[in-house]
Parts: C-alpha cells; sequence; structure tokens
C-alpha cells in the first residue's frame, strides 16, 4: 500500500492517507507441494478451499510451471490469497534437507538419523554444501554465503549428517 505522509510544518500536524492500489491480503499459505504433483486432494485443496480459492486453477498453473523438474523434487510454495478470491503465488527452491539427503554420501536412512549428534548416516563435502547454499541464496539474496553455508552445515549435523572437507 502507498502511504502518503503530509506534515503542516507550522502547526506540526500530521495527515496520513493510503493510496488505493493494492487488494487487501486474506490469507497467507504456505506449502510444500511435489513437482508437477498438485492435486485438489490434501495438502492443496483443503488449504486453499479454505481461503475460497479455485483450487483447480492453482494447480494447474503449478504443475504446467513444474512440468519439467523431477516429479519427486518438493517445491516450497508461498501462496497469497486475497479478499477478492484471487491469488498470486511464489516458488522457492527445495528444501535444504532435501538437497543434503540426495549430495550426502552413505546415506542409509532418507529421513537422516533417528539420533543426530550420536549416530552418524551419512557424509557431505563443505563444497557440496556451497553447491547447495548457491540454490538455496536465491530464495533469499540478503543473506551472505558464508551464513548459508553454516546454517546447512547445522542442517546436517541434525540429519545426522557428517560434514567433511
Amino acid at each position: 500500500i502507498d502511504i502518503d505522509i503530509d506534515i503542516d510544518i507550522d502547526t506540526g500536524a500530521v495527515d496520513i492517507h493510503g493510496v488505493a492500489g493494492e487488494k487487501a491480503v486474506a490469507a497467507n499459505i504456505r506449502l510444500v507441494i511435489e513437482a508437477g504433483q498438485a492435486k485438489p486432494a490434501p495438502p492443496v485443496g483443503p488449504a486453499l478451499g479454505q481461503a475460497g480459492l479455485k483450487i483447480m486453477d492453482f494447480c494447474k498453473d503449478f504443475n504446467a510451471k513444474t512440468a519439467d523438474l523431477k516429479p519427486d523434487v518438493p517445491i516450497s510454495v508461498m501462496i497469497t490469497a486475497y479478499e477478492d478470491k484471487t491469488f498470486t503465488y511464489v516458488m522457492k527452491s527445495p528444501p535444504a534437507t532435501y538437497f543434503i539427503r540426495k549430495a550426502a554420501t552413505g546415506l542409509s536412512n532418507s529421513k537422516g538419523s533417528q539420533k543426530p549428534g550420536h549416530d552418524i548416516v551419512g557424509e557431505i563435502s563443505v563444497r557440496h554444501l556451497h553447491a547447495i547454499a548457491e540454490v538455496k541464496r536465491k530464495d533469499a539474496p540478503h543473506i551472505g554465503m558464508e551464513a548459508w553455508v553454516k546454517s546447512l552445515m547445522g542442517t546436517a549435523k541434525s540429519m545426522g549428517v557428517r560434514v567433511v572437507e
């Protein structure tokens, strides 16, 4: 929303008014959906249905935009629902855990360790973490590369994946 602020220097009066132009947001919905797999079934249907959105419109558009990706790739989606029952959405990169599971060697369990910090279930190199950080950084470019790599190291550790040079 654009805001105009008028200040009268003589009296000190402040007048603030918004300028129309943006739609009123009804809800923000976060989902993780596998590429090309959006269906009206849970979790997509109920989440969009509660906001009164056209579920099939979203499913068709999302599936078309993700058709060139592998079907098992989870995509983070932020959907903004407006009061007039329209929506916009932003697709982000897959979760860090997805990339770590794919890049780690010797990962015996697809979920990671049942006892992180005690059981090591795989290894990943710092070079791989840098490559993952490059992809994840596109979602939040204001965060530095070093911070992304440290965050990914923590994620790997919490999954029971040892980081090696």
